[in-house]
């Protein structure tokens, strides 16, 4: 879970705070009335959260693929979803076929 420490504490034990969240790459939770309220982490542990969160971004995964797709392409339009998937469906009938 991390380290708990009171928000009195965390003002008096700051540097000390900071030190372990970057040494020892401790998570730190501050309380206020026995309540969670802030967390102190590194800025390694920070950007790699987010990191981590941009590439749980569908939107920003899909703007990724279109401009991969469209750099593979180069001058040529995109054919329309429909027919990718016709495609798609026709190979995998023809796999299945070739299987039995």
């Amino acid at each position: 879970m991390g380290h708990v420490v009171s928000a009195t504490e965390a003002r008096i034990r700051f540097g000390e705070l900071m030190r372990r969240a970057v040494e020892s790459r401790e998570t730190i939770i501050v309380e206020r009335g026995g309540k969670s309220h802030v967390v102190v982490i590194s800025i390694d542990e920070y950007e790699r959260l987010l990191r981590e969160q941009q590439g749980k971004d569908w939107k920003g995964l899909v703007a990724q693929a279109r401009a991969q797709i469209q750099t593979e392409l180069g001058d040529r339009d995109l054919p329309p979803a429909e027919e990718i998937v016709r495609q798609v469906r026709e190979e995998r009938d023809a796999q299945l076929l070739a299987v039995r």
